[in-house]
């Protein structure tokens, strides 16, 4: 019986360092995103201290521990056995979310994965004891309500709060700075440095200092006796270190403040969130040496009532836990795509918007701008001017302008102020013993600078604000998904035993690595799709080669999604065409952000390529009008099979997939021209379009005598007639392309003489 539970407790610690992996690949971009969006410094440095931040921070998250113990449910209510199934279950629940969430990019809250991860575990025990035993107990007593309600409570309110406050204070700060603040900052900068600093120094070593595992009791009362002072000593060191840098140096001290933010933003994050990984692991270890020092009696009824008083957490154990997240921090990739996503919607400019716009942002966009409007018109004229001139955009956007590439997504005032409210309200939530989710804090602080800062301007304002709905709806998914598979978990180990608690550990194992793939995958994919995407300065053949890539990549996938389609319809599988209109709705949003990415890559062009920079608009607006012809094929072979209408007939089939066969050799074929420029695959394409142009013609006239002898019925009319008229405008479009060939690169008339 040892060594099953031993067994368990090793599972548990596996799992926790599968946690802490994916766990700091989703939270990463709470302290990453402020220093990488403003490029603070060389990357290499940024990780390292945020590396260094995490370790230290570690060990002052002991007191936090106590959460996974206690602060959800009572475990002297719960036996031995009992609990160790309620942490499993929680722990791969735990992996298996983040891990999914991490899959596709997707910022979500380690701390309300784990809270409600227990809420339920704990739950589905309880409504076992209470139906299968006569203590007599209700799930009040189960249930630490109080504390687990104050928790939940802390962490909606903190979405409020950090939002509130990242608005206001970075309003304030830029009224004070503007977007040039380089002599300003002359003037002001020492003391906002000191005070900004000071702040996080108070939170961070007097009031973190109460959880600090490695500290004595008379330390922390030396300390707290003395926080006057050491906040007295660090603002005037602080304040004269950072005046001395301005007079005597070229260092911009907002560096310096952005680096000491992700210092102490890591610090916090790993002080508050270590709990998130570790603790219920903690939590049944502590267990099992309780069972253990009771004499291994009986592990159905051994009450755990040690668990409820204060456990102490090795120092040890803190250290080797943020080890492995540093090294997780560096290695990660599924980090930086979940960073990324922070970074576009927090971006001081507008460009390709990664979420679609949703009628209730339209709604909240709208009706915010007319508030603002009647707010702006209640104030002084002088006084608006005097704001305006503030907030005025353009001393960064010139910077952004000289810089190029190199150019950071937002200035190092915004990331300064983002980093000391965040680091702040989350040091200020750990010393209250409240697990505050640092993904809600840090992400709606920074939501909250970037729509003081204005970047959510008329152009992107509703893709933004469509992308914090998509981010917060995410993390109320969280918290539902994170209940009810603890709760389904927990019941399976508890009623299947040993046999199911292997089955769900390989279920686990297999899911990690399949959602591993599908991210390699996907990442593979999206970098070579927007490898032709990247704003760098370009020759006329490398605009073209932008546009033979456009071409390969659109053409190869509506290819496939047409020719699925009729598979589909021949088979009527409902299946294969609800995954081939997924795919369709992926292959638009990439004709969108090529439309998008073309206007932008244009000033690019070198020199006075205005053939080049027309061919480019052309190609993009040419393939963003052959994939909408495609909504006549793909979504209504879905919606007929969906509505069970009769299947095609085989003759109908036929004809549909030697269109489809002969649409693609003509996309091929256009694609080609542009990659070989030759005149004779100009007339190969020519010739091949007029087949299928009297193929579709043949196919129409096919279909008429159909519906005339009333061999089809509506349903079957209305969708074949559609799908011809969407492949013939799409050939007829890329027939188009054929005529930009001829006008834009095509020979000229000294050429053809052979002049």
């Amino acid at each position: 019986m040892e060594i099953f539970y031993l067994v368990i407790i090793i599972a548990l610690f596996l799992l926790a360092i599968s946690d802490l992996v994916v766990g700091v690949s989703n939270d990463a971009v709470n302290f990453l995103n402020s220093a990488i969006g403003s490029k603070a410094s060389n990357p290499k440095i940024i990780f390292g201290i945020a590396a260094l931040g995490i370790i230290v921070g570690c060990t002052f998250s002991s007191g936090m521990m106590e959460v996974a113990r206690k602060g959800i449910f009572h475990p002297e209510y719960f036996y031995f056995n009992e609990l160790i199934l309620l942490f499993l279950a929680v722990m791969v629940t735990d992996v298996i979310l983040l891990d999914a969430f991490n899959s596709f990019g997707m910022p979500t809250s380690t701390t309300v994965s784990i809270v409600f991860e227990l809420l339920g575990a704990a739950v589905a025990l309880s409504l076992i004891k209470i139906f299968t035993s006569d203590d007599g107990l209700s799930m009040a007593q189960y249930i630490n309500s109080d504390q687990a309600l104050l928790i939940i409570s802390g962490i909606l309110l903190s979405v409020v709060i950090a939002f509130t406050a990242g608005a206001l204070i970075q309003y304030l700060t830029r009224l004070l700075f503007s977007f040039a603040p380089q002599q300003r900052l002359r003037w002001w900068g020492a003391i906002w440095g000191g005070l900004a600093i000071t702040a996080i120094t108070y939170f961070m070593i007097v009031k973190g200092s109460k959880g600090a595992s490695f500290m004595t009791d008379s330390i922390k009362a030396w300390i707290s006796d003395r926080t006057g002072l050491i906040l007295l000593m660090s603002f005037g060191f602080w304040a004269v270190v950072l005046q001395l840098l301005i007079l005597f140096t070229r260092i911009n001290i907002l560096r310096i403040i952005v680096l000491v933010g992700t210092f102490s933003l890591a610090m916090a994050f790993a002080g508050n969130d270590l709990v998130n990984f570790i603790g219920v692991p903690l939590a049944g270890y502590n267990s099992y040496q309780i069972w253990i020092d009771s004499g291994a009696g009986d592990p159905s009824s051994l009450a755990m009532d040690a668990l409820a008083g204060k456990v102490p957490t090795p120092t040890l154990l803190l250290m080797i836990a943020g080890l492995i997240m540093t090294i997780t921090l560096i290695m990660s990739k599924k980090a930086r795509s979940v960073v990324q996503t922070s970074l576009d919607l927090g971006r001081q400019d507008e460009g390709s918007e990664r979420f679609e716009s949703y009628a209730i942002s339209r709604s909240m966009v709208r009706n915010v701008s007319r508030a603002a409007d009647f707010v702006t018109g209640l104030i002084p004229t002088s006084v608006k001017k005097s704001i305006e001139k503030q907030f005025d955009e353009t001393p960064f956007k010139k910077e952004q302008a000289k810089m190029g590439d190199d150019a950071p997504s937002f200035d190092l005032l915004r990331a300064a102020v983002t980093l000391v409210v965040a680091s702040v309200l989350i040091t200020l939530g750990t010393n209250l013993k409240l697990p505050l989710s640092t993904t809600y804090v840090t992400f709606m602080v920074f939501m909250g600078t970037s729509l003081a800062d204005g970047a959510w301007g008329r152009e992107s304002a509703v893709y933004r604000v469509s992308g914090v709905l998509s981010v917060i709806g995410g993390w109320f998914f969280t918290a539902f998904s994170a209940f009810t598979i603890a709760f389904i978990f927990a019941n399976i180990f508890y009623w299947g035993g040993t046999i199911a608690i292997i089955a769900v550990l390989l279920l686990a194992v297999f899911i990690i690595y399949r959602s591993h793939r599908y991210h390699e995958d996907r990442l593979e994919e999206q970098v070579a799709f927007e490898r032709g995407l990247i704003d760098e300065t370009i020759s006329k053949e490398e605009s073209i080669e932008r546009v033979v890539d456009y071409m390969e990549n659109i053409f190869s996938g509506l290819n496939d999604n047409i020719q699925q389609a009729i598979i589909g319809l021949k088979n009527e599988d409902l299946q294969l065409l609800k995954k081939t209109k997924k795919s369709f709705d992926k292959l638009k949003k990439k004709t969108g952000k090529i439309e998008k990415k073309t206007n932008s890559a244009i000033g690019k062009i070198e020199g006075d390529e205005t053939e080049a920079a027309h061919l480019m608009i052309l190609v993009a607006d040419y393939l963003n009008d052959i994939v909408r012809h495609a909504d006549e094929i793909i979504p209504r072979a879905l919606e007929h099979t969906d509505n069970n209408h009769k299947a095609l007939l085989s003759a109908q089939i036929d004809e549909l997939s030697t269109l489809q066969e002969t649409l693609a050799h003509q996309l091929d074929l256009t694609a080609k021209l542009y990659t070989k420029q030759n005149e004779n695959i100009l007339l190969d394409a020519s010739n091949k379009l007029s087949e299928f142009l009297d193929l579709s013609m043949h196919t129409r006239k096919s279909q008429i005598k159909r519906i005339k002898s009333k061999e089809i019925g509506t349903s079957n009319s209305l969708l074949v007639l559609n799908m011809l008229s969407g492949m013939r405008n799409i050939a007829l479009t890329s027939g188009r392309m054929l005529r930009i060939y001829e006008n834009l690169l095509g020979p000229t008339p000294e050429e053809e003489k052979g002049e």
